[in-house]
């Protein structure tokens, strides 16, 4: 070993790798699962060679295994809070879509979403890709990476893991997440309700009107025309949503 690279410089590698992979793993877009693991573990291995010269500076190994496996756990740790808060709120696109699917009464339609490996509404799937897709044409993902560069400022090696901070932040994520995606969907809501309590005042004035029949194709179909209006202020405000998280990461 000593003949390519010191002690040292394999350790620092390690760490960098162990940070690095666990941030690649859930980071959206990248660490989809439609993406090939090899492929996400080849990214990771190339960041982690090219930020080796920045960031592994006077490291020095532990004298005992316990340290150096303290010191992987610490790396993975801090790299699966900064992929999951990244990852979590990527969830708001598809409460988005689960709540105007409930409206639209298409909720009973599930197809597999790529990005999460799990059914989801047709409708919570698009938002996904759509998602995604905003993320990469806007070169948002750009930011991602330079977030994974700031965490060695934030989080440096050694330093101990800020857990209650941790499930603080991911707590806030989550239910901003849900606060966003009924936000999102607030347009098809409110159609629904007033939609739902004309087609109630119908049935009650002509008790012989088939109201169910009649409802559910106007229901789906002008639901569906509310969404697409509203689909493109929906992207811009998730996206600038996305890109304040993601600026917490860059101090």
């Amino acid at each position: 070993m000593e003949s390519f690279a010191a002690a040292s410089q394999v350790y620092a590698g390690g760490l960098i790798f162990a940070r690095v992979a666990a941030i690649v793993m859930l980071l959206p877009g990248i660490g989809d699962t439609s993406v090939p693991p090899r492929v996400r573990l080849a990214f990771a291995f190339l960041m982690a060679l090219m930020l080796m010269p920045v960031v592994a500076r006077g490291m020095a190994v532990p004298p005992d295994v316990s340290g150096v496996a303290g010191a992987v756990i610490k790396e993975l740790m801090i790299g699966l809070m900064i992929g999951g808060i990244l990852k979590i709120f990527l969830s708001s696109l598809s409460t988005t879509g689960e709540i105007i699917s409930i409206q639209t009464t298409l909720a009973f339609a599930q197809t597999a979403a790529p990005g999460q490996a799990s059914p989801s509404t047709t409708i919570g799937t698009f938002l996904g890709l759509i998602g995604i897709t905003l993320i990469m044409a806007t070169d948002l993902h750009h930011m991602f990476l330079t977030a994974i560069v700031r965490s060695y400022a934030i989080f440096p090696f050694g330093r101990e893991i800020p857990i209650a901070d941790s499930a603080q932040l991911a707590v806030q994520t989550v239910a901003g997440s849900f606060k966003l995606g009924l936000q999102l969907a607030a347009p098809v809501v409110v159609f629904s309700l007033v939609f739902n309590i004309a087609a109630g005042l119908v049935g009650r004035v002509m008790p012989q009107f088939q109201v169910f029949f009649v409802a559910t194709p106007l229901i789906v179909l002008l639901g569906l025309s509310v969404f697409a209006l509203s689909l493109g202020t929906i992207g811009m405000v998730w996206l600038n949503r996305y890109r304040e998280l993601t600026s917490l990461f860059l101090g």
